[in-house]
């Protein structure tokens, strides 16, 4: 699902917004301290080795599924999670660029993928963004060396948070806690937040 060339200028509303939203977003470099994203879950948890895997996510489970492919659920324009706020300085109401996937094994949806960035930043590091289409972040973000990543940050889902329902969406009567991880991609001062959040697909792989 790339952008379009007009829904792109739309989206970002032309130079003179690029300029306000780089004013108006601060320099983030790392995630701030976050008691409900923390390190490592005990050793017993099954899903540890993915949590804590450095690599990219999207070429360990292509290594274990010979039929991985990315379904785009949605791309464009959303306010900020609550816990993604540190990345817009201007309170809950500015409103970011949003991509979402699922990344599936076969007809098994594995994990659901949910990245954050700055609308102005389509135009400027991150332009090769808009052009990903069913391709995945991952193997963009891995292949270019200029790209420094944060440490991995882990927590449990529920229905209280905002991603838990749009993760289980393809999957009806599924509930329960879900694992996920983040961590922050920067480039040039540019950070994107990516959150994948584990379906119980993956335990198979």
């Amino acid at each position: 699902m790339p952008f379009a060339p007009w829904l792109l200028k739309r989206l970002t509303h032309g130079a003179g917004y690029n300029r306000a939203c780089n004013k108006r977003f601060p320099s983030v470099k790392i995630i701030p301290r976050d008691t409900l994203w923390h390190g490592p879950p005990p050793i017993a948890t099954p899903y540890r080795s993915w949590l804590t895997d450095p690599g990219s996510l999207t070429q360990r489970i292509a290594e274990r599924c010979p039929h991985l492919r990315v379904e785009v659920v949605f791309q464009g324009l959303r306010h900020a999670n609550r816990d993604e706020r540190f990345l817009v300085g201007n309170g809950p109401r500015s409103r970011m660029l949003v991509r979402e996937v699922y990344l599936y094994c076969g007809d098994t949806p594995v994990v659901f993928a949910h990245s954050v960035l700055r609308p102005a930043d389509l135009h400027g590091v991150w332009r090769a963004v808009s052009g990903l289409g069913s391709r995945p972040l991952g193997g963009a973000l891995f292949a270019d060396p200029r790209v420094r990543r944060g440490p991995l940050r882990q927590r449990k889902l529920g229905p209280r948070h905002e991603l838990y329902h749009r993760a289980l969406s393809v999957l009806p009567g599924v509930n329960g806690p879900l694992w996920a991880r983040r961590s922050l991609f920067v480039l040039h001062k540019s950070p994107i937040l990516v959150t994948e959040v584990f379906l119980p697909g993956i335990q198979e792989l």
